[in-house]
């Protein structure tokens, strides 16, 4: 997810990446996972590694971890950039079929071409950019029980009143085009956060990808 942009981060920044627990290399627990979890996994890792204060980039899923963050343990975080999120997706029932038809479904192929859909632009769909087809060799070897437990995650996540109290400096990064995390929900947050920065993209939901070039100014703009 973040290939393209550790080259010009490290020449600013020492840059650490994780997986989501259930993701990559990292173990999948059996059951449902919670925000919470998932920024607790964050800072046991930072306490794993020495790491006492760090900026947070997170997109998407990652940009909810990113805004537990700031509410929950803000002396660790210097500066958040919460890109292409929400504070709240709905409704429950939407995820709880996901969560069933992962399960449910013979192999990822169904739920891959569904998050390629809502990923990219149809242009790069349709013409299967070596981008996408990145993505897709991903998708499918995802663990199931991970993703459904992700999906939990996001179901039950609510930050729409607590975001407020965030107090690092952060920038919202929002695509114009995003269904998934509507430019609206980036608004939302931006409205919200005390001081927050907004810039929208004309991405669909990745913006990292779609516009390499102004996502790593933003960002290496916004931290330095």
């Amino acid at each position: 997810m973040w290939d393209r942009q550790i080259g010009e981060l490290s020449k600013h920044f020492r840059v650490l990446r994780y997986d989501f627990r259930g993701h990559g290399g990292s173990s999948v627990p059996v059951g449902a996972y919670s925000l919470d979890r998932l920024g607790r996994d964050v800072i046991e890792l930072l306490d794993a590694l020495d790491l006492q204060r760090v900026h947070f980039l997170g997109l998407s899923l990652g940009g909810f971890v990113a805004q537990w963050l700031g509410i929950h343990a803000p002396e660790r975080i210097d500066r958040l950039i919460l890109s292409n999120t929400s504070s709240h997706l709905s409704p429950a029932s939407y995820f709880d079929e996901r969560i069933a038809a992962v399960r449910q479904a013979p192999d990822m192929s169904e739920t891959a071409e569904t998050f390629l859909s809502n990923w990219f632009p149809t242009s790069m769909v349709a013409a299967n950019e070596p981008v996408v087809e990145e993505f897709r060799t991903m998708l499918l070897a995802i663990d199931r029980q991970g993703l459904a437990g992700l999906f939990a995650a996001v179901r039950d996540a609510d930050l729409r009143r607590t975001v407020a109290l965030i107090p690092r400096p952060t920038l919202v990064i929002a695509g114009r085009h995003d269904t998934v995390t509507a430019a609206s929900h980036g608004e939302m947050i931006a409205a919200a956060v005390p001081g927050a920065k907004l810039i929208v993209l004309p991405a669909v939901h990745l913006s990292n990808i779609e516009y390499p070039a102004e996502f790593i100014q933003a960002v290496v703009d916004f931290l330095r």
